[in-house]
Protein backbone atom coordinates (compact mmCIF):
# COMPACT_ATOMS: atom_id res chain seq x y z
CA UNK A 1 0.00 0.00 0.00
CA UNK A 2 0.93 3.58 -0.92
CA UNK A 3 1.40 5.55 2.10
CA UNK A 4 0.72 9.20 0.15
CA UNK A 5 -2.60 10.37 0.29
CA UNK A 6 -4.88 10.08 -2.42
CA UNK A 7 -7.99 12.24 -3.74
CA UNK A 8 -10.84 10.54 -5.70
CA UNK A 9 -12.84 12.58 -8.50
CA UNK A 10 -16.24 11.44 -6.98
CA UNK A 11 -19.98 11.33 -8.32
CA UNK A 12 -21.53 8.49 -6.50
CA UNK A 13 -21.94 6.20 -9.57
CA UNK A 14 -20.45 2.81 -10.43
CA UNK A 15 -17.39 3.56 -12.00
CA UNK A 16 -16.46 6.43 -9.22
CA UNK A 17 -17.14 4.32 -7.00
CA UNK A 18 -15.31 1.03 -7.67
CA UNK A 19 -12.04 3.63 -8.31
CA UNK A 20 -13.06 4.63 -4.39
CA UNK A 21 -12.74 1.20 -3.25
CA UNK A 22 -9.55 0.76 -5.31
CA UNK A 23 -8.12 3.98 -4.08
CA UNK A 24 -8.60 2.72 -0.09
CA UNK A 25 -6.47 -0.55 -0.98
CA UNK A 26 -3.68 0.82 -3.20
CA UNK A 27 -3.43 4.65 -0.51
CA UNK A 28 -3.07 4.77 3.27
CA UNK A 29 -4.96 8.25 3.39
CA UNK A 30 -8.03 9.00 0.90
CA UNK A 31 -9.97 11.84 0.34
CA UNK A 32 -12.58 12.63 -2.36
CA UNK A 33 -13.87 15.41 -4.06
CA UNK A 34 -17.53 15.80 -5.97
CA UNK A 35 -18.40 18.75 -8.27
CA UNK A 36 -22.18 20.58 -8.00
CA UNK A 37 -22.56 21.54 -11.58
CA UNK A 38 -26.20 21.80 -11.75
CA UNK A 39 -26.45 18.42 -12.98
CA UNK A 40 -29.55 16.80 -14.40
CA UNK A 41 -30.54 15.05 -10.44
CA UNK A 42 -29.17 16.18 -7.56
CA UNK A 43 -29.81 12.94 -6.04
CA UNK A 44 -25.91 12.45 -7.01
CA UNK A 45 -24.84 14.78 -4.57
CA UNK A 46 -26.98 13.55 -1.90
CA UNK A 47 -25.67 9.80 -3.57
CA UNK A 48 -21.81 10.57 -2.88
CA UNK A 49 -22.68 12.08 0.20
CA UNK A 50 -23.59 8.49 1.85
CA UNK A 51 -21.27 6.70 0.44
CA UNK A 52 -18.69 8.78 1.42
CA UNK A 53 -19.73 8.90 5.14
CA UNK A 54 -20.60 5.04 4.57
CA UNK A 55 -16.97 4.38 3.81
CA UNK A 56 -15.46 6.68 6.67
CA UNK A 57 -14.18 9.01 3.91
CA UNK A 58 -13.59 12.85 3.90
CA UNK A 59 -15.61 14.01 1.42
CA UNK A 60 -15.31 17.80 0.00
CA UNK A 61 -18.26 19.54 -2.49
CA UNK A 62 -17.06 22.16 -4.43
CA UNK A 63 -19.74 24.57 -6.65
CA UNK A 64 -19.08 24.04 -10.06
CA UNK A 65 -22.30 26.08 -11.47
CA UNK A 66 -20.54 28.25 -13.78
CA UNK A 67 -20.31 25.28 -15.79
CA UNK A 68 -24.00 24.55 -16.11
CA UNK A 69 -24.12 28.32 -17.54
CA UNK A 70 -21.38 27.80 -20.12
CA UNK A 71 -21.97 24.47 -21.37
CA UNK A 72 -25.85 23.37 -21.24
CA UNK A 73 -26.01 19.77 -22.29
CA UNK A 74 -28.47 16.93 -21.44
CA UNK A 75 -27.22 16.74 -17.92
CA UNK A 76 -27.92 19.98 -16.91
CA UNK A 77 -31.14 20.56 -18.92
CA UNK A 78 -33.92 18.29 -17.68
CA UNK A 79 -35.78 19.73 -20.94
CA UNK A 80 -33.27 18.11 -23.36
CA UNK A 81 -33.50 14.83 -24.66
CA UNK A 82 -30.99 12.18 -23.92
CA UNK A 83 -29.93 11.35 -27.50
CA UNK A 84 -26.72 9.55 -29.26
CA UNK A 85 -26.78 9.96 -33.11
CA UNK A 86 -24.31 8.32 -35.08
CA UNK A 87 -20.75 10.11 -35.75
CA UNK A 88 -21.46 13.20 -33.24
CA UNK A 89 -21.17 13.42 -29.33
CA UNK A 90 -24.37 12.03 -27.44
CA UNK A 91 -26.24 15.09 -26.03
CA UNK A 92 -24.80 14.40 -22.26
CA UNK A 93 -21.66 15.84 -23.38
CA UNK A 94 -20.66 18.65 -21.09
CA UNK A 95 -17.88 20.37 -22.73
CA UNK A 96 -14.61 20.92 -20.62
CA UNK A 97 -16.43 19.16 -17.34
CA UNK A 98 -13.73 16.58 -17.18
CA UNK A 99 -10.73 19.30 -18.22
CA UNK A 100 -12.13 21.68 -15.02
CA UNK A 101 -13.19 18.52 -12.49
CA UNK A 102 -9.39 17.57 -12.59
CA UNK A 103 -8.09 20.69 -12.60
CA UNK A 104 -10.04 21.82 -9.60
CA UNK A 105 -9.48 18.27 -8.29
CA UNK A 106 -5.37 19.51 -8.51
CA UNK A 107 -5.97 22.83 -6.78
CA UNK A 108 -7.74 21.04 -3.66
CA UNK A 109 -4.95 18.18 -4.09
CA UNK A 110 -2.32 20.29 -3.32
CA UNK A 111 -4.33 22.30 0.13
CA UNK A 112 -4.42 18.68 1.56
CA UNK A 113 -1.11 17.73 0.43
CA UNK A 114 -2.29 14.85 -1.84
CA UNK A 115 -0.13 13.66 -5.01
CA UNK A 116 -2.15 11.28 -6.33
CA UNK A 117 -5.62 12.15 -8.33
CA UNK A 118 -7.69 9.18 -9.38
CA UNK A 119 -10.56 9.53 -11.84
CA UNK A 120 -12.89 6.61 -13.16
CA UNK A 121 -12.60 8.02 -16.91
CA UNK A 122 -12.33 5.13 -19.33
CA UNK A 123 -11.23 5.01 -23.41
CA UNK A 124 -13.40 1.69 -23.92
CA UNK A 125 -16.48 2.29 -22.87
CA UNK A 126 -16.23 6.47 -23.21
CA UNK A 127 -19.26 7.09 -25.56
CA UNK A 128 -17.32 9.08 -27.08
CA UNK A 129 -16.48 11.98 -25.04
CA UNK A 130 -13.12 13.36 -25.73
CA UNK A 131 -12.23 14.18 -22.19
CA UNK A 132 -12.37 10.67 -21.18
CA UNK A 133 -9.89 9.51 -23.47
CA UNK A 134 -5.82 8.80 -22.13
CA UNK A 135 -4.16 11.35 -24.01
CA UNK A 136 -6.79 13.44 -22.83
CA UNK A 137 -5.52 12.67 -19.46
CA UNK A 138 -1.94 12.21 -19.86
CA UNK A 139 -1.96 16.08 -21.40
CA UNK A 140 -3.40 17.34 -18.27
CA UNK A 141 -1.25 15.51 -16.27
CA UNK A 142 1.60 17.30 -17.56
CA UNK A 143 -0.01 20.24 -17.49
CA UNK A 144 -1.20 20.19 -13.92
CA UNK A 145 1.95 19.69 -12.73
CA UNK A 146 3.85 22.79 -14.82
CA UNK A 147 1.22 24.76 -13.81
CA UNK A 148 1.87 24.59 -10.12
CA UNK A 149 5.84 22.57 -9.78
CA UNK A 150 4.44 19.99 -8.46
CA UNK A 151 4.79 16.23 -8.98
CA UNK A 152 0.93 14.93 -9.00
CA UNK A 153 -0.12 11.81 -10.83
CA UNK A 154 -3.53 11.16 -11.92
CA UNK A 155 -4.90 7.31 -11.74
CA UNK A 156 -7.24 6.10 -14.01
CA UNK A 157 -7.96 2.18 -13.00
CA UNK A 158 -10.42 1.77 -15.25
CA UNK A 159 -8.75 3.46 -18.68
CA UNK A 160 -8.34 0.17 -20.47
CA UNK A 161 -11.52 -2.03 -19.25
CA UNK A 162 -15.37 -2.39 -20.13
CA UNK A 163 -17.80 -2.55 -18.29
CA UNK A 164 -17.81 -6.24 -17.31
CA UNK A 165 -14.24 -5.94 -16.37
CA UNK A 166 -15.25 -2.59 -14.37
CA UNK A 167 -17.89 -4.96 -12.07
CA UNK A 168 -15.04 -7.70 -11.81
CA UNK A 169 -13.05 -5.35 -10.82
CA UNK A 170 -15.59 -4.86 -8.03
CA UNK A 171 -15.62 -8.29 -7.05
CA UNK A 172 -12.25 -8.44 -6.44
CA UNK A 173 -12.33 -5.75 -4.28
CA UNK A 174 -14.96 -7.11 -2.16
CA UNK A 175 -17.47 -4.19 -3.00
CA UNK A 176 -19.95 -5.83 -6.03
CA UNK A 177 -22.90 -6.12 -3.73
CA UNK A 178 -22.62 -2.65 -2.33
CA UNK A 179 -21.62 -0.70 -5.63
CA UNK A 180 -24.12 -3.02 -6.93
CA UNK A 181 -27.29 -1.27 -4.73
CA UNK A 182 -25.72 1.53 -3.21
CA UNK A 183 -24.55 3.72 -7.23
CA UNK A 184 -26.25 6.21 -8.94
CA UNK A 185 -25.50 5.41 -12.38
CA UNK A 186 -29.25 6.35 -13.94
CA UNK A 187 -29.54 9.43 -16.08
CA UNK A 188 -33.07 9.99 -14.33
CA UNK A 189 -31.61 9.30 -10.84
CA UNK A 190 -32.42 6.03 -9.59
CA UNK A 191 -30.25 4.30 -7.67
CA UNK A 192 -29.24 0.64 -7.90
CA UNK A 193 -30.20 -0.87 -10.66
CA UNK A 194 -31.79 2.67 -12.07
CA UNK A 195 -34.20 2.92 -14.44
CA UNK A 196 -33.09 0.22 -16.80
CA UNK A 197 -34.07 2.68 -20.37
CA UNK A 198 -31.30 5.37 -20.17
CA UNK A 199 -28.20 4.76 -21.88
CA UNK A 200 -26.21 4.89 -18.41
CA UNK A 201 -28.34 1.92 -17.23
CA UNK A 202 -28.13 0.24 -20.61
CA UNK A 203 -24.79 0.31 -20.23
CA UNK A 204 -24.30 -0.51 -16.54
CA UNK A 205 -26.86 -3.55 -17.12
CA UNK A 206 -24.89 -5.35 -20.17
CA UNK A 207 -21.94 -5.03 -18.39
CA UNK A 208 -23.14 -6.51 -15.64
CA UNK A 209 -24.96 -9.63 -17.65
CA UNK A 210 -22.05 -10.02 -19.64
CA UNK A 211 -19.63 -10.56 -15.87
CA UNK A 212 -22.15 -12.79 -14.37
CA UNK A 213 -22.69 -14.88 -18.02
CA UNK A 214 -18.55 -15.01 -18.15
CA UNK A 215 -18.50 -15.78 -14.21
CA UNK A 216 -21.06 -18.62 -14.69
CA UNK A 217 -18.95 -19.87 -17.86
CA UNK A 218 -15.89 -20.23 -15.69
CA UNK A 219 -17.22 -22.22 -12.65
Amino acid sequence: MNTEKALVVFSGGQDSTTCLFWAQKHFKEVEAVTFNYGQRHMAELDCAREIAEDLNINHHILDMSLLNQLAPSALTRSEEKITHKAGELPSTFVPGRNLLFLSFAGVLAKQIGAKHIITGVCETDFSGYPDCRDIFVKSLNVTLNLSMDEQFVIHTPLMWINKAETWEMAHHLGAFEYIQNHTLTCYNGVIGSGCGECPACELRQNGLDEYLNNKKGGE
